[in-house]
């Protein structure tokens, strides 16, 4: 099942519009925000667990990379609470769990084919510096190589920038809202921009804080491919 699959295109998705929708795991329910692919596919996706819930063992032959929203996300390799950002690179397996409940972002099937790099880190324990490009924002680097670069920014009350995508860009709020396009985003509210656009962005009266991922979008391929 494709959904906003077409990425020459901006898309814009609001939590509390997208419905849940259950998935193959008793206890275990989605909102899609993209999808290309067959049953294993490309994918973004906002995904509940129920407390005492779990998805069965598996291999992330494209990797895996979440941000833990509330709860505790568990697998044999430790408890991940919320806040907690992680990349599982391609050949890398687990068994995804929670006892409490949980709920995660999870972007799938989305890695270079020869990344293995681990990733764990509490972001609130990640120094966020001033932009020097960017009055007003103060940024932390979660990820970086050849083919993306993962942030979480702080934007002051009020403030206003322009992003130019030229890799694609996509932005998730986590706390406070930012404007875009005529549209408010709130907690958990996404937004993707297509390669080569560009989009004004503004904080609100609160300020925001963001997790923003840029130039993997001139990356695209599906599992089916």
């Amino acid at each position: 099942m494709d959904q906003n699959s077409d990425f020459s295109k901006r898309v814009a998705v609001h939590y509390n519009n997208n419905p849940w929708v259950p998935s193959p795991a008793p206890g275990v329910a989605r909102k899609v925000l993209d999808r290309l692919g067959g049953e294993v596919a490309r994918a973004t996706t906002i995904v509940r667990f129920d407390p005492d819930s779990a998805f069965a063992a598996h291999t992330h032959a494209g990797g895996e990379e979440f941000i833990v929203l509330e709860g505790v996300f568990q697998d044999e390799h430790g408890d991940f609470p919320a806040g907690t950002y992680v990349r599982n690179p391609p050949t890398s397996a687990h068994t995804p769990a929670s006892k409490p409940g949980c709920t995660i972002f999870v972007k799938l099937w989305q890695f270079d084919p020869d990344d293995r790099t681990q990733v764990a880190l509490d972001m609130a324990s990640v120094a966020r510096v001033p932009d020097p490009a960017r009055p007003g924002v103060r940024m932390a680097t979660l990820f970086q190589d050849e083919h993306e670069r993962v942030t979480l920014e702080a934007w002051d009350a009020e403030t206003s920038h322009q992003v130019d995508a030229e890799g694609g860009a996509e932005a998730l709020v986590l706390e406070g809202s930012l404007r875009e396009g005529g549209q408010e985003f709130l907690s958990r509210d996404w937004l993707r921009i297509p390669v080569g656009h560009c989009a004004p962005l503004s904080a609100g009266p609160d300020g925001a804080l963001i997790w923003v991922k840029t130039g993997h979008l001139a990356h695209i391929r599906s599992p089916d491919a």
